[in-house]
């Protein structure tokens, strides 16, 4: 089943298809990730090697960089609220050509770090005015009969972990050429969508009402459920972020290096683009959205949990590799689970006109925790502990997080 097959999202005859504008906005994810994705993964390398920077540098760029776009989401959201997300798509899609253009030929220090303050933002722009109207849409498709909010959810996150799949894959291909080619091919993919959407993104989208900048983040920072939903949604990121930080070390430990990891990932994307709409479908008719979290939030904790029963064995290769990839496959079973439902939650917790600004602070506040947590978990990978120990107190941060979910909704 294609893609495109796949956006109808029909049990039946009877059940509406997509509008427009949601397929727009859901392939609209996936080239957003194709083009940023041929390049992120290749960045470090270039820093270090062709601009020649230390590493404590590249890891500050690369700071940076999440900084500039998680940490400023909160900033896109609110813009798109008020003037409508067409401008503001459009103008973070110019400032992404314009940053990957300036990346590709950028040969000193601070025109690295502007080119990547400059793509960076341009996600900040981009990211929280789709995510939030695709949330929208989402519940205008649920109110008319289309089915469960999650699914159209599901489909975006799909959509989103194809083109992290697919960009690399380009992104290796060109870079036998030279980076140069990467970022302008990058900057190319984001033409053709700067493009796409100057003709085919409406000026205005009905029921879609403009608020004023001031006067939302106050009743947002007294928003005691919305908050709660941010503090779980942030304790599964920093959960997930483990794929980078305590799963290197475990396939290192096991392996005696890290070229399973690949694969394992590979496993990760696999999962998510073939079982995600069945399991979201799935789900979206027997849990409500705060148990479809819990139970994510749940698989999560045991996979951490099983790499800590595992470790006492100290199994290495093949058979010391199953810990990991039981664990690769129940978080990502818990993503399925979790993000879907964090996204769909918040259009019920949102006030009235403002879900760009609650769709942004989602992202700006886990950020943020996931930030700190970071922090804290690569101090503790590097305390010399029994392995078991920190992934047990890995397990606990998702199993925690349930209890934080909010009451009702």
């Amino acid at each position: 089943m294609t893609l495109l097959t796949r956006l109808t999202l029909r049990r039946g005859t009877d059940k509406p298809r997509l509008s427009p504008l949601l397929r727009l906005l859901i392939l609209t994810q996936l080239a957003f990730n194709i083009g940023f994705f041929a390049v992120l993964p290749f960045l470090a390398e270039h820093l270090g090697g062709a601009v020649g920077m230390a590493g404590w540098m590249v890891g500050f760029v690369l700071g940076l960089r999440t900084f500039s776009q998680q940490g400023l989401f909160v900033v896109g959201g609110a813009l798109a609220d008020r003037y409508g997300i067409r401008p503001v798509v459009l103008t973070g899609c110019v400032l992404r050509i314009a940053g990957f253009g300036w990346l590709g030929y950028a040969e000193r220090s601070w025109a690295v770090i502007g080119a990547v303050l400059l793509i960076g933002f341009a996600a900040a722009l981009f990211s929280p005015a789709v995510e939030s109207e695709v949330a929208r849409q989402a519940v205008v498709w649920e109110q008319t009969g289309g089915g469960s909010r999650t699914r159209v959810l599901a489909l975006f996150t799909v959509a989103g972990q194809a083109g992290a799949f697919v960009g690399p894959l380009l992104g290796a291909l060109l870079l036998s050429v030279d980076f140069r080619t990467v970022c302008l091919a990058g900057a190319g993919i984001f033409v053709l969508v700067l493009a796409g959407h100057a003709w085919l993104l409406p000026q205005h989208i009905p029921g879609r009402a403009r608020v004023q900048l001031r006067g939302g983040l106050g009743p947002l920072l007294r928003n005691r459920r919305f908050l709660a939903l941010c503090c779980a949604y942030g304790a599964y990121l920093l959960a997930y972020n483990q794929l980078y930080l305590a799963l290197p070390a475990e396939v290192e430990r096991a392996a005696g290096s890290q070229a399973p990891l690949a694969w394992l990932f590979a496993l990760s994307s696999l999962l998510v683009v073939t079982t995600q709409l069945p399991v979201t479908r799935w789900v979206g008719d027997r849990l409500t959205l705060r148990r479809s979290m819990a139970a994510g939030l749940t698989l999560i904790a045991v996979g951490f949990a099983a790499v800590a029963a595992a470790a006492p064995a100290g199994g290495t290769g093949v058979i010391g590799l199953i810990p990991a990839a039981g664990f690769v496959v129940l978080l990502t079973f818990g993503q399925m689970l979790v993000a879907p439902a964090a996204r769909a939650w918040v259009p019920d917790l949102a006030e009235e006109g403002r879900l760009g600004l609650y769709t942004g602070a989602l992202s700006s506040v886990s950020g943020l925790i996931v930030l700190l947590g970071s922090a804290a978990t690569g101090t503790l990978l590097d305390t010399g502990l029994p392995t078991a120990v920190p992934w047990l107190l890995l397990a606990a941060v998702p199993a925690a997080a349930v209890g934080l979910l909010p009451r009702r909704g």
